[in-house]
């Protein structure tokens, strides 16, 4: 079953607490990113980690290999669920960060292209492969390094799933409920278009911190993932 992942975009500890409490019951995991990491550091994750949800933790972690295999050693005593870092380091830099983070619980995930970038926004940084093309390589490039699963966008899951079946966990963002608004997102789809491809996982943000009631936002979301199966 596709599981909800809650962003909690935010740099307020209070506020990203009371959205990971209200969103517990229907959300699998809460992310956190640079914006609220950069702002508190570990003190602000550990407040989080009281509401007792798994998170993920989205620092697209992207360096020389020594240098992201130190960071990742000097975040694991956090226990975060999730882990990312750029695919575009290569394969040495996220095999590294893989042998550091070996026998630990945290899944260790591979941002392949973002999804605010469109086919013209990579040629713009000198890509001239497909969308689809250059995500399968960068893939290719996570499995070879034993990473435990990738971030993409849901237009590039069938490929993904036909390539690696369930050896890379998919992690899907840029999810609009219907009548959402896209936001900075480009390549964007529904909950029950990411389920129906495929994504072990979704990241919905502003749809549910922005709502009236995130609770039951997050619930609207995830009894959409439980009855499209």
């Amino acid at each position: 079953m596709t599981k909800l992942i809650a962003a909690l975009d935010t740099t307020s500890v209070k506020q990203a607490a009371t959205w990971a409490a209200a969103v517990k019951p229907s959300a699998a995991i809460v992310k956190i990113g640079m914006e609220f990491f950069y702002s508190h550091g570990s003190k602000g994750y550990k407040e989080i980690q009281k509401t007792k949800t798994p998170i993920f933790l989205d620092l697209k972690l992207h360096d020389i290999p020594n240098t992201v295999a130190g960071a990742v050693k000097a975040l694991l005593p956090l226990k975060p669920k999730m882990l990312t870092l750029h695919t575009a380091g290569g394969q040495a830099m996220m095999q590294a960060a893989a042998e550091q983070a070996k026998g630990s619980s945290t899944l260790l995930l591979g941002v392949t292209i973002l999804t605010s970038l469109d086919q013209q926004g990579i040629a713009q940084i000198g890509f001239s492969q497909s969308l689809e093309s250059h995500v399968l390589r960068l893939a290719e490039l996570a499995h070879n390094a034993g990473l435990h699963g990738i971030v993409c966008s849901t237009h590039e899951l069938t490929a993904i799933k036909t390539r690696f079946k369930n050896d890379l966990i998919t992690v899907v963002p840029g999810i609009r409920p219907e009548g959402s608004a896209k936001g900075d997102q480009s390549r964007t789809m529904t909950p029950t278009e990411a389920k129906q491809r495929g994504a072990d996982y979704i990241v919905v943000g502003r749809p549910i911190t922005e709502a009236a009631n995130p609770a039951q936002a997050a619930k609207k979301i995830s009894g959409e993932l439980a009855v499209h199966r």
